[in-house]
């Protein structure tokens, strides 16, 4: 079992939201053994609790003193009146995991209104997996726990995106056409690391923009995926139209993005480190409570830098690039930005093995730099 490296308040009720098979359930079983724990995908909970929100007082002991584990909170959004109701009145601390907000926030919920902290489980980190830790394996199969105990990870990964499609998509009735998303998501997979063109896609998924709209929004609702906004001096200025596009773990983005004979698989690797750095950098940055906000850069002649990490910590800028040799052409985009924000620490995280330093600009081998990561954050 992995150490992980998720950081909770001791003394509050918490929401520990991530997207299924993260961890979340293994997690909080290790971390709070003798909690009260109510999994509401057990059928007959679910219904019973659904239909009668109020009985939750009855499933706890009088005077209880343990945690209360609701685990996919999200199936019944009534219960948190009830959570708010004991929160206050019993003075009770709930574990709250789930891995969508979109239904809370569609049913009116507050998310009890400050009374539980929200915290993040993302996939395994390089430091999470430690020993076992392969970039290679990582590359091709992401850091899911369960990729590092399956046979076969591929099959595992395939079936996770159906159980996705059928739990998450189907039953929950977030979409009425089931085809026309599973088009969409293989479409949206060739956007990976890549500004989000809208219209295209709709054009490619045969569907109306609005409805491509709303499709992006329930992958961020389901946490399976994010947009990354340009970085501006403007911090208020709003650059959705200019986002960047990933799915949260390399190993998901490639069971989705199509592989067949006439597809030149170098076109997915690019965007597969990418996709490991980011997922890297934004579990750090979370876990660590470092406070970044994380951003990409581009000028209007195209000079670009992946991840720009901004917060009272500085500036942090990174480019990603895979391959093991370097040529002067890899620093312009880091040279550039340094020019405009002299006070950055850059860093370029590349497939070599050792270390560089060129004008300012740290060289860092890939698997070196994400074990790095809450120093070089820090």
């Amino acid at each position: 079992m992995f150490t992980r490296l998720i950081n909770v308040p001791s003394d509050k009720s918490f929401f520990l939201f991530g997207p299924r098979g993260t961890g979340k359930t293994t997690w909080v079983k290790k971390n709070f053994p003798q909690a009260i724990y109510l999994d509401l995908l057990d059928d007959d909970l679910y219904t019973d609790l659904l239909a009668h929100p109020h009985r939750l007082e009855s499933l706890i002991p009088v005077n209880n003193k343990q945690r209360i584990i609701i685990d996919e909170v999200q199936r019944v959004p009534a219960l948190l009146n009830e959570v708010h109701r004991l929160i206050e009145n019993k003075k009770l601390k709930f574990v709250l995991t789930g891995s969508s907000a979109r239904k809370l926030r569609t049913k009116g919920v507050n998310l009890l209104a400050g009374r539980a902290l929200t915290v993040h489980c993302y996939p395994l980190t390089a430091i999470e997996a430690d020993k076992e830790y392969s970039l290679q394996r990582s590359l091709l199969f992401g850091q899911l726990p369960s990729v590092y105990s399956e046979k076969n990870p591929q099959s595992y990964l395939a079936s996770y995106v159906r159980t996705y499609l059928r739990e998450e998509i189907l039953q929950e009735g977030l979409t009425r056409n089931l085809g026309a998303f599973t088009r969409f998501l293989e479409a949206a997979s060739f956007s990976q690391g890549n500004v989000l063109n809208v219209s295209a896609i709709a054009r490619e998924c045969a569907v109306e923009r609005k409805v491509v709209e709303n499709y992006f929004s329930i992958l961020e609702d389901l946490l399976i995926a994010y947009r990354l906004p340009v970085f501006t001096k403007k911090a208020k200025r709003k650059m959705a139209a200019h986002d960047k596009f990933y799915f949260f773990d390399t190993g998901v983005y490639r069971a989705i993005r199509p592989q067949g004979p006439l597809d030149n698989p170098q076109e997915a690797e690019g965007p597969a480190l990418e996709t490991l750095v980011l997922q890297e950098l934004k579990a750090i940055n979370e876990y660590k409570d470092l406070g970044y906000s994380l951003h990409y850069w581009r000028t209007s002649n195209n000079m670009e830098v992946d991840f720009v990490l901004y917060g009272k910590r500085g500036i942090k800028a990174f480019e990603v690039k895979r391959t093991a040799k370097i040529s002067l052409d890899m620093f312009r985009g880091l040279k550039s930005f340094l020019s405009v924000y002299p006070s950055s620490k850059a860093y370029l995280i590349y497939g070599g093995d050792h270390r560089e330093y060129h004008s300012g600009i740290e060289v860092i081998p890939v698997e070196e730099a994400l074990k790095s990561l809450p120093e070089i954050l820090a």
